[in-house]
C-alpha cells in the first residue's frame, strides 16, 4: 500500500512540475511574440440574401446585425495596416518600441469598450428598429465586408 501511495505522490509531482514547465514556456513565448494588429472575430459564417433574410425572426436578425458590427468594428479602424489577423508591427516594418506597443494595445482595449457599449446600446434599442431598415443595414455591412476581398485592387504597386 506504501508503494501505491509513493508512486502516486512521485507521478502527481512529476505531472505538477511538467505542467509548470509548460505554463513557463508560454508565458515566455508570449513575451518574445509580436502581437497582432487585428484580433479578435474578423469574419462571418454566411452572407444572405434579401429573401433569406426576410424569413427570419427580429432576434436572428438582431444577432446578425451585432454579428456584423463585431467584425466591421475589429477591422476597419485596422485597414491601412492589414485586412486579415495574424498581422504584426514586425510584419510590417513598424519598431516595436514601449510606446508604439503600449498605443496599440490601447488601440485594442478602445475597441473593445467601443464594441461592448455598442453591443449594450444596440440590444436595448435596436429591437424598436423597423425591420425592413435592420435587413437592409445587415446587407450593407456585407456589401462592406464583402468589398474587403478587393481591397487590395486599390493599392498601386
Amino acid at each position: 500500500m506504501k508503494t501505491k501511495l509513493t508512486l502516486f505522490g512521485a507521478i502527481f509531482f512529476i505531472m505538477m512540475s511538467m505542467g509548470h514547465a509548460q505554463e513557463t514556456k508560454i508565458v515566455k513565448k508570449k513575451k518574445n511574440h509580436s502581437e497582432s494588429i487585428i484580433t479578435g472575430k474578423v469574419n462571418i459564417s454566411k452572407y444572405h440574401s434579401r429573401d433569406q433574410l426576410d424569413a427570419m425572426t427580429k432576434g436572428k436578425l438582431l444577432d446578425l446585425y451585432i454579428e456584423r458590427i463585431e467584425v466591421i468594428v475589429n477591422i476597419l479602424p485596422n485597414i491601412a495596416f492589414a485586412t486579415k489577423p495574424g498581422i504584426t508591427m514586425e510584419n510590417l516594418g513598424i519598431p516595436e518600441t514601449k510606446e508604439n506597443k503600449k498605443a496599440l494595445e490601447a488601440n485594442k482595449e478602445a475597441s473593445g469598450e467601443y464594441f461592448d457599449s455598442t453591443v449594450e446600446f444596440q440590444t436595448k434599442i435596436l429591437p424598436y428598429s423597423d425591420t425592413n431598415d435592420l435587413i437592409a443595414a445587415i446587407l450593407f455591412y456585407e456589401a462592406t465586408l464583402k468589398s474587403l476581398h478587393t481591397y487590395n485592387d486599390f493599392k498601386e504597386d
